[in-house]
């Protein structure tokens, strides 16, 4: 799984500056093009080098010539920062769409959603239509008036698994207040490359990586994580992985076990040089080929924000999860 330091899609955004932006501020044009997001928020990325011209940095006040290319690009957790101003400037106009969601529990309170992979948690540069956000707005328009639409944790984007939606204000600051103070159960099932060790815990800090800053990295000072794992299964060169989280860091799981040297199968953004010749070694093109992270929210466990009551979820990994776990139990097999 070599590195791919290319931002995702949801990252990147390019836009042309019109010919009637002659003579303008770039700060001006880019708060005309990108409308979603505040004209000092705009400024600071631009001082930070996420928003270029043709390539280049520039200052807010440089004046453009229109015709530009525009460029937009978020390290991660800033992204992840940008959904609450585009929430707060525009709750009412998102559009709510027909998505297909899988419920996997309902009541007055709350959702319990299976995401699937490739489906985006919320609108952001590049992902402005046919998120989960979306969907949960079509399958209930009363969402509007709940921060976030109800969502109070993310997964990535080609993450799998269980999330939870507040359908109330209440539930809302409920479950939010659980996540702060650390009381709400994750689980993921992983599958990681290289001999692993039987259980582990990894407290090491997390924020944007001091060299690449569209990724992100354990460094100094970065904002407190702490990540537990468990072998389940152990495959040729590979492992079946529990992995327990006690923060929510932006890419925590997949920081940290490449942090410890055993990356995600197919992670394409941390995956480590030299592990795809590893995966080669067990004979499997499926593996090889894998091409997201292997990750999936497993089991979900919270206080229910009206009783108070203990409640557990759980959900089966995804076909594509399932049937890699399939080959790499045969090549254990055949291995033994």
């Amino acid at each position: 799984m070599d590195n791919d330091n290319s931002p995702t899609p949801d990252q990147k955004q390019a836009l042309v500056a019109p010919a009637s932006t002659a003579g303008m501020r770039f700060d001006a044009v880019a708060a005309q093009l990108f409308a979603d997001y505040s004209r000092s928020r705009l400024q600071d990325w631009i001082k930070r080098g996420y928003l270029t011209t043709n390539g280049t940095h520039r200052r807010p006040s440089d004046k453009l010539i229109g015709g530009e290319e525009i460029l937009l690009i978020l390290p991660p957790d800033a992204l992840a920062d940008t959904w609450e101003e585009i929430w707060a400037k525009g709750a009412q106009q998102m559009g709510a769409e027909p998505i297909p969601l899988e419920l996997v529990h309902t009541d007055e309170q709350l959702y319990i959603v299976n995401k699937p992979v490739s489906l985006v948690m919320h609108p952001a540069p590049g992902n402005r239509t046919g998120t989960l956000m979306n969907g949960l707005l079509n399958l209930e328009p009363g969402l509007r008036t709940v921060p976030r639409a109800g969502i109070v944790h993310r997964l990535d984007k080609d993450t799998s698994g269980l999330c939870v939606v507040a359908r109330t204000l209440k539930a809302h600051a409920h479950l939010v207040a659980q996540l702060q103070e650390r009381s709400v159960s994750r689980e993921y099932l992983a599958i990681v490359v290289g001999d692993v060790p039987e259980q582990g815990t990894i407290d090491e800090p997390i924020g944007r990586h001091p060299k690449d800053r569209k990724r992100m990295g354990v460094v100094e000072n970065g904002k407190p994580a702490r990540t537990h794992f468990e072998v389940l299964e152990r495959f040729p060169h590979s492992a079946l992985v529990a992995v327990r989280l006690e923060t929510g860091r932006t890419h925590q799981i997949r920081v940290h076990m490449t942090h410890l040297g055993y990356p995600l199968l197919g992670d394409p953004v941390y995956g480590l040089r030299g592990t795809r010749n590893m995966i080669r070694q067990i004979n499997i093109p499926e593996a090889v080929a894998f091409n997201r992270q292997a990750l999936h929210a497993h089991k979900l466990g919270l206080k229910h924000p009206d009783t108070l009551q203990a409640c557990h979820f759980s959900i089966d990994p995804p076909a594509d999860f399932t049937h890699l776990l399939v080959l790499l139990r045969n090549a254990a097999a055949l291995s033994g």
